[in-house]
């Protein structure tokens, strides 16, 4: 796309004078009352999307565009177990995962006339991933590894009779949109925006692939990601097969732990492949909420949402979606392995 030289010239003078603004503010704004296991993120102007020198970034990370955040607070760490716990104590919750799968929500995602599977299908459960035994040629084939698993919720994370004992520091995962939307009712709290997210992750630096920078060779000693061939052999570098205990690496420049790798995490934007585009046109984007509805034409019949941060399943040779720019769209009804959340707090 190119971009009309007078608007990019507006759009940078704006951002040195909101810039300045932003600067002076922080010298005298009064300090933010803490809150027990949140960071206050201070707000200010910043690029969103991918960085020019990103080789591994998709289309749908692009163009960078001009956003500005409010401050907010957010969770030092994804949700845990024990978080997670309490609500479920508290409420008596039942998870998506935990309920019958519905054929008549199924099947508004599904082409007209696609026939109903065996009801065995339908008994309570999420996707597991499964290493392969072999090479896989055709890496967007997810059906080479995500296997359905009858049992298998956040108590029960590797499937029927495996617990979270002694996992009670690991993310909670197995939870849908629904389930993370409802923890925030309770905590009196929200998901973050994607614009948000992505504020937060970078920690203040510019332009960069990483949180840390844009050196790749560091990637075991901050990310719990993929180490090998994907999805066949993991050599265990960062020292963890699956999740690993929040804090476990180091934080960003902001103090949030986890940031990058272990599980994606959940953000309250709709996926809209033409959102990017759309925020250029419109100029400098103020505490935006996402695209107003989903399209996606790779997935047509499911509204889908924003996921954040990459995994423990992230890979070099595959999505290395532990970039501060990567993204992906997943179907909120959707309870995987690999997938949680952390939530926020407006002043």
């Amino acid at each position: 796309m190119t971009i009309n030289p007078l608007i990019k010239l507006a759009v940078i003078l704006c951002l040195v004078l909101q810039s300045c603004e932003h600067n002076k503010s922080k010298i005298t704004t009064t300090p933010q009352p803490k809150i027990d296991g949140m960071v206050w993120i201070p707000g200010g102007l910043y690029e969103m999307g991918a960085s020019d020198e990103d080789r591994m970034a998709f289309q749908h990370e692009k163009p960078k565009h001009f956003v500005q955040v409010d401050g907010f607070y957010m969770d030092v760490t994804e949700v845990t177990n024990a978080q997670f716990s309490k609500f479920v104590e508290a409420t008596n919750y039942i998870t998506t995962a935990e309920q019958p799968v519905d054929w008549d929500l199924i099947k508004l995602q599904l082409p007209g006339g696609t026939p109903k599977p065996h009801d065995s299908l339908f008994r309570p459960g999420s996707l597991l991933f499964k290493k392969t035994a072999e090479s896989v040629p055709n890496l967007y084939d997810f059906s080479q590894w995500w296997k359905w698993s009858v049992g298998a919720n956040w108590k029960e994370p590797e499937g029927r009779g495996s617990n979270i004992i002694g996992k009670e520091n690991h993310p909670v995962v197995h939870v849908s949109y629904e389930d993370a939307m409802s923890y925030c009712k309770w905590a009196g709290r929200r998901l973050p925006t994607e614009a948000e997210w992505e504020y937060a992750a970078r920690g203040g630096k510019k332009d960069k692939i990483y949180f840390w920078g844009n050196l790749e060779n560091s990637l075991s000693k901050y990310v719990n990601s993929w180490e090998g061939e994907f999805p066949v052999v993991n050599t265990l570098a960062d020292g963890f097969e699956k999740t690993a205990p929040v804090k476990t690496f180091p934080p960003n420049d902001y103090g949030l732990y986890e940031i990058s790798g272990n599980v994606w995490e959940w953000t309250s934007d709709w996926y809209n492949i033409n959102y990017y585009d759309d925020c250029l046109k419109n100029g400098v984007s103020k505490n935006p909420e996402g695209a107003k509805k989903a399209f996606n034409p790779n997935n047509p019949y499911i509204d889908e949402k924003v996921i954040r941060g990459g995994s423990f399943l992230c890979n070099a040779s595959y999505c290395a979606s532990y970039r501060v720019s990567s993204r992906m769209a997943t179907d909120p009804s959707t309870a995987l392995e690999h997938l949680g959340f952390r939530t926020v707090l407006s002043n």
